[in-house]
């Protein structure tokens, strides 16, 4: 059976126009959608730019510290205080919502502490190695920074590809499609129309011609 031999229904082409006036309201919807999420992920990109152009500097900083440190006090006092620093950073992770987008929050303790707050001892160490422990506390709270806003960012960039997807196929083929089926619903149904009126002219002459027969 081919698709000229369905004679489809009045029920189904209003079933139809109802599909595609859902299909449009929603890819209109996915629109929005889309064009929201692109708005945040461009301001998002730009604090992100930011938060990693800051790790970079503390990284370099971190690094001349450290280099200058070891330069002058010795790489086996460097190394002893770097064994007795055994802080590890405490976090926790909640989640917002940005336009459907479900993206980690990261709620964390700073981890820079005051000289006294460490664990060697501050009396055996010089001002360079205390400088060098800081700068490397502020990397650390840095990449953590970086962690979460690059997650935040592959979220967006996820759910904005996943939505121009469901845009795309809506607005090239699924609403095109059911379209193009109306279309065709409708030629069919006045082709009906049009094949019935020549059957009743056909038995409205036939009967006129009986009754002139009996006349």
């Amino acid at each position: 059976m081919t698709m000229s031999d369905i004679k489809p229904t009045r029920m189904e082409l209003i079933k139809l126009k109802r599909r595609i006036k859902m299909a449009t309201r929603g890819h209109a919807l996915l629109k929005m959608k889309r064009d929201g999420l692109i708005m945040e992920f461009r301001e998002i990109l730009e604090e992100a730019k930011e938060v990693i152009g800051g790790m970079v500097d503390k990284y370099n900083k971190a690094r001349e510290k450290m280099a200058l440190a070891k330069a002058v006090d010795g790489v086996l006092a460097v190394k002893a205080v770097a064994i007795s620093c055994q802080c590890e950073p405490t976090f926790t992770i909640k989640r917002k919502n940005i336009m459907g987008v479900v993206v980690p929050v990261v709620k964390r303790e700073k981890i820079r502490r005051k000289v006294v707050e460490r664990e060697y001892g501050v009396i055996a160490t010089t001002a360079r190695i205390d400088e060098a422990v800081a700068a490397y506390e502020e990397l650390v709270d840095a990449i953590l920074e970086v962690a979460e806003i690059e997650t935040t960012v592959k979220r967006l960039i996820e759910e904005i590809e996943r939505t121009k997807r469901r845009v795309n196929a809506l607005e090239y083929r699924v609403i095109p499609s059911m379209k193009e089926a109306a279309k065709y619903i409708t030629f069919k149904l006045e082709e009906q129309d049009r094949e019935n009126i020549i059957r009743l002219k056909k038995i409205k002459s036939k009967m006129a011609q009986k009754e002139a027969a009996k006349a």
